[in-house]
């Protein structure tokens, strides 16, 4: 499935060509076929990477095959978001090709070529950047192979190239024509252009328009290949005893009885547990449960959620690291006599993607040969590397398809790390590491939980005069790869969509305090606007309702100086019919929020029953992601947000118990089941801004969307996550 393992695609690094200071094209002609990338292409890079040298840099992203194929490297991962019809999209775009004969393969890990332009010299996937980081770059491949094709098509009809035309696949001059395959290994010996020209907005034939998903056949025929359909040739299946804390180590193991058990192959100790290598995963199963264990767990946590919460609120209750500071909050606060306050509590939350972590590893002399989805490959090759003695090229990894992933896959790599040390003991023999669901529950990197104490005060006339915000959270960088992108005294993902909120409220101080506590962490889809968007869009209603005033309009005036947010909130209000009656026992409630650069406006109509539970019925979701690249898939990624944030909203919390998780399967930690899920109506907002991402944005509204409701029509305010189903 990787898109070098073909014998046409071998990569001549010889053969690149200037273009300009900041971009250029790389052509090589293999076996009669057309082989072409683009890198050096300067997107938006952070200032970090741009000041530690880092430049961006990619090659093979397209090639065209005698027999007519169209194949796009596709260098990000693919957990479900889409991203393989995306990416596609922009080729089939510029090159003029019919949809039917564009194909896709996975990148292999490569930095070099697959970097993520957004993160310097690293291959990886996340923060809604696929699309955004591959907008300009995959165009400009695309028109590159399109102007050789016509070079080449006019060199062979003696016709200027200007005249060529590339439409659904064909090339055509007056009476001649040709397939793109026909052309492809003259187009190849031809000197790449050196600028060339991507499409006006208006010619698009695919952007913007509902094309078919690449990946919907394969995945609804079951011919789609996850780690776990990987069957090689004397692979063996490994499961591994894991403390009852992620901070757990091996004190004592008796393995005798687990040796003796029937295809057991043999048991091993790996740094955070021990292994049980089987012919396959019912006898490895069945055999962990025979080891006699016991643990060191001194330096676990041994305090339960109630006492975790009260060390937030106590954070939260002195004086924080200021992150924003506009005017003086304090002493409007002070003055005003209308002032109002909340306090919040948002639990932690486990990524329970459908499909459990698990990686399939070989490990010989002079590489280790990987299949497994990889959110993160160069991270990968790096930790994989310091485990097996091998320099990071040596190690392959084959990506596949990803069950989901939510941020889970991207890094701390426990589990790609656990199958290394497993596969290291067996050289020469590929394991499959397996993890079941209860595995996954108990070694989650958790959303952190979170407390948030706010102050607000109204003026007078009724306007939004002073915010005044500390939130206490847990880190998610701290002591991790990423840690240098805590720039300030406290991680920003902390106070983001807090501290850079929507709205124009004149005094706002936004204080954020890092509360240590010794429970394993990650970013979890949509990082800290997951729960800071419900908190500032609940406040915002209850400021409303002291200016005894309509949200929306409250809202309105905030968002003067907002025309996206205003665009998204003026239409989730007007295709949800705001302000017009609803049945009896209906109510509405309203959220807009931004991240990813992104905007969403959501509304959301929940009914209360007569025994005071109540059903989230309906959701109107307005988004503005820019260009919208394939309308489909946007709106897919909106109603996947909102089914998994209402999930969080209304029943997923993970708590602790002297230290330990309480939760083991979906029995005890609840997604929403399908007969909770509300009619979703989406609505994109036209928009000729370049694309921004979508696998985020469309969950944050959609808590404080529902809270706002539940607000209304009980008049309490809702500042407790989950909601539960009862007012």
């Amino acid at each position: 499935m990787n898109f070098l393992n073909k014998p046409f695609a071998q990569h001549d690094k010889n053969s690149t060509l200037e273009l300009s200071r900041r971009q250029f094209l790389q052509s090589a002609s293999v076996g009669g076929g057309l082989l072409i990338g683009s890198g050096f292409i300067t997107l938006t890079v952070p200032a970090s990477a741009a000041a530690a040298g880092d430049a961006p840099v990619f090659n093979a992203f397209l090639k065209i095959t005698p027999d007519n194929k169209v194949i796009v490297a596709i260098k990000h991962l693919d957990m479900g978001q889409g991203v393989s019809t995306g990416l596609t999209t922009l080729i089939a775009e510029e090159l003029g090709a019919r949809w039917e004969q564009i194909q896709f393969e996975f990148a292999p890990a490569d930095a070099a070529r697959y970097n993520n332009l957004f993160w310097g010299p690293t291959q990886g996937t996340g923060g809604s950047s696929s699309i955004a980081n591959s907008w300009q770059q995959l165009r400009t491949a695309g028109a590159a192979a399109r102007e050789m094709l016509q070079a080449a098509a006019a060199a062979e009809w003696k016709v200027p190239p200007a005249e060529v035309q590339i439409k659904q696949g064909v090339v055509s001059h007056g009476k001649h024509s040709s397939e793109l395959g026909a052309l492809a290994a003259k187009a190849a010996s031809l000197p790449a252009p050196q600028k060339p020209v991507v499409k006006d907005p208006k010619d698009f034939q695919f952007i913007g328009k509902k094309t078919p998903r690449k990946d919907s056949i394969d995945k609804t025929s079951g011919t789609a290949i996850y780690t776990q359909d990987i069957q090689l040739p004397g692979m063996l299946t490994a499961v591994v005893a894991y403390p009852p804390q992620v901070f757990g180590k091996v004190k004592k193991v008796d393995a005798s009885k687990a040796k003796s058990s029937p295809g057991v192959v043999a048991v091993v100790e790996i740094p955070r547990g021990v292994a049980v290598i089987a012919e396959n995963f019912w006898a490895a199963n069945k055999a962990r449960k025979l080891l006699a264990l016991e643990w060191d767990l001194s330096s676990c946590e041994t305090r339960s959620s109630d006492a975790l919460f009260a060390a937030c609120h106590e954070a939260a209750g002195k004086v924080g690291h200021i992150v924003k500071n506009t005017g003086d909050a304090p002493a409007a606060l002070k003055k005003s006599g209308q002032v109002i306050e909340a306090k919040y509590e948002i639990p932690y939350l486990a990524h329970a993607a459908i499909e459990p972590l698990n990686c399939v590893v070989k490990v010989e002399k002079n590489q280790c040969e990987m299949w497994f989805a990889s959110q993160m490959p160069t991270i990968d090759q790096m930790e994989v590397g310091k485990v097996t003695g091998l320099k990071p090229e040596q190690v392959k990894i084959n990506s596949l398809y990803a069950g989901g992933s939510f941020g889970r896959r991207a890094c701390a790599n426990d589990y790609v790390v656990d199958a290394a040390h497993i596969a290291k003991q067996l050289p020469g023999r590929a394991i499959k590491m397996v993890w079941t669901r209860e595995d996954e529950i108990l070694n989650a990197r958790y959303r952190p939980m979170a407390v948030h104490h706010i102050r607000g005060a109204i003026s007078p006339d009724g306007k939004a005069l002073a915010w005044q915000h500390h939130a206490a959270a847990q880190s998610i960088l701290r002591g991790t790869p990423f840690e240098a992108m805590v720039k300030g005294p406290v991680d920003g993902t902390i106070a983001e969509g807090i501290e850079d909120m929507h709205y124009a409220i004149p005094h706002l101080q936004v204080q954020g305090s890092e509360v240590p506590i010794n429970v394993s962490t990650l970013w979890w889809r949509s990082v800290g606007h997951s729960g800071n968007a419900f908190v500032v869009e609940t406040f915002i209603d209850q400021l409303a309702k002291a200016a005894k005033k309509d949200p929306v309009v409250f809202r309105r005036e905030l968002l003067v100086n907002e025309p996206r947010a205003l665009g998204v909130l003026n239409l989730a209000a007007e295709k949800a019919n705001w302000g017009k009656p609803l049945a009896a026992g209906v109510s509405r409630g309203i959220a807009v929020h931004k991240s990813f650069g992104t905007w969403v406006a959501q509304v959301a109509e929940v009914r209360i029953n007569s025994d005071k539970t109540f059903k989230v019925e309906r959701v109107v979701c307005a988004v503005d992601c820019g260009i919208a690249v394939n309308p489909d898939v946007i709106t897919a990624q909106m109603e996947g947000g909102i089914g998994m944030g209402l999930s969080a909203a209304l029943g997923e919390a993970i708590t602790l118990k002297n230290g330990v998780v309480e939760q083991t399967n979906y029995h005890t930690y609840t997604p929403l089941r399908i007969d909770s899920m509300p009619k979703i109506e989406v609505h994109i907002v036209p928009s000729a801004e370049a694309p921004t991402g979508v696998g985020e944005p469309g969950l944050p509204p959609i808590a404080g969307a529902v809270g706002n409701a539940l607000f209304a029509a009980t008049g309490k305010p809702v500042t407790k996550l989950p909601l539960g189903n009862k007012v």
